[in-house]
């Protein structure tokens, strides 16, 4: 057993207790080889070790070492893209299909919290907020297209509706989901290894995947050993770095920073957020906040394609929260992380096979605490000989990130400072 080395968060300071897993040591044979335990490879373990095949995943840190312990916990509904982007390349009909799936993911996340009994202060509601008056008609379509794809449960809501649910006058309006929500994303991460290894999946953490072969039969090499097996899944997302190079330039690490304030006592956190939705702004670039549990303040965005971190986070994160909080100047910050997503240059997820031995799925865009464990899913489908699903996503074609590996990081860097601009000026 080895002790966790998770980057310290608000999360890993209340997580549930962690199961702890040994290192890879040796050759280890099994039908299936995961890498990766997040929320995409957990969810596929649980399916293939349920259905009775041999699972192994492997862990480059620890369970949820990545996005899916460190993200803000958002529970969104449909893809990054928007619909049209996925109708333009899909079909109409594919695409509705597509969109389906994505409301099953939320249904998938629900039944594994009951079912496995995870505590992960599950709450539904999500204000989607416009900064500028010129954004209404774009919000109210959005409602539109929502209300024509099925979705209940959606409101608009004025200025002054909206201030009478929010403690700040930053925003002109917003639109309600009762579909979306927001919980603690380490703790449903930690149920999900829980319920993998309870249907019968080994883990193995601190074992870094260093070289993979995708043929007849898929290896996947660590320092200290490797597994042979029959199928090979890759969920690395955006920690799986060069380990792949085929899967290297089709997504973009993206940073997102969060902090957490001191608890606000529940009064004050009710002045804030009345009914205790999460909250994001429609912009490119994203500033988005919830109150936890213990009535903290998380508030986070400011994405950054650099891959240099800012030092002080705290620092760096305060200004905007008190741009749309100015009365929480005076609170003190209690944690303060970052971490990476992956980013598609279309937003849609990238799934697919690099041989008739290997799947992959990554690219969630910022949508994949819910999608995630959908494509998971689709994979295990797909190998179980249910394909249908998962080769009507994975037609989605996706360019790679264009400049190379010198020039891409460089390139959107440059991208995210216009975007910065129109976000301000529009």
């Amino acid at each position: 057993m080895v002790k966790s080395t998770v980057a310290p968060s608000y999360y890993t300071a209340t997580a549930t207790a962690a199961p702890k897993h040994n290192r890879l040591a040796g050759e280890v044979t099994a039908d299936i080889c995961i890498v990766g335990a997040g929320y995409t490879g957990l969810s596929a373990a649980i399916e293939l070790a349920g259905a009775g095949y041999r699972t192994v995943v492997l862990e480059a840190e620890n369970v949820g070492y990545g996005a899916s312990g460190r993200n803000g916990g958002q529970i969104c509904t449909g893809f990054s893209s928007g619909q049209a982007k996925i109708e333009a390349q899909l079909g109409k009909a594919d695409a509705r299909r597509a969109f389906a799936m994505a409301e099953e993911s939320k249904t998938l996340l629900v039944d594994r919290i009951k079912r496995h009994g995870i505590d992960c202060d599950l709450q539904w509601g999500y204000l989607h907020t416009i900064t500028k008056p010129s954004h209404s008609d774009e919000l109210k379509a959005w409602k539109d297209e929502l209300d024509e794809l099925g979705v209940t449960g959606t409101s608009l809501y004025s200025k002054a509706e909206l201030e009478e649910r929010l403690g700040t006058r930053i925003y002109h309006g917003a639109m309600r989901e009762q579909g979306a929500g927001h919980f603690h994303p380490l703790n449903y991460c930690l149920g999900l290894a829980r319920a993998a290894t309870a249907a019968g999946a080994t883990i193995y953490e601190y074992s870094q995947v260093l070289s993979v072969d995708t043929g007849p039969t898929a290896v996947a090499r660590t320092a200290a050993g490797s597994v042979r097996a029959k199928f090979l899944i890759l969920a690395g997302n955006a920690y799986l770095g060069r380990t792949v190079p085929k899967l290297y330039g089709r997504v973009m690490p993206v940073g997102s920073y969060i902090i957490a304030t001191e608890p606000l006592g529940k009064a004050r956190a009710k002045s804030l957020i009345r009914d205790g939705e999460a909250v994001a702004n429609t912009n490119f670039i994203v500033d988005y906040f919830r109150l936890t549990s213990d009535t903290r303040m998380l508030f986070g965005g400011r994405a950054s394609y650099s891959t240099l971190e800012p030092p002080n986070l705290g620092a760096y994160m305060r200004p905007r929260m008190t741009a749309v909080f100015p009365q929480l100047a005076d609170i003190k910050i209690d944690y303060a992380w970052g971490g990476y997503i992956a980013i598609t240059s279309n937003r849609i997820p990238d799934c697919g096979r690099l041989s008739p031995t290997t799947y992959y799925a990554h690219g969630y865009s910022g949508q994949g605490v819910a999608l995630a464990g959908l494509y998971g899913k689709l994979m295990a489908e797909a190998i179980r000989g249910q394909a249908e699903r998962f080769d009507m996503l994975s037609r989605v074609r996706h360019l790679p990130f264009p400049g190379g590996p010198l020039m891409r990081t460089p390139l959107l860097v440059a991208a995210m400072t216009y975007f910065r601009i129109r976000d301000a000026l529009s």
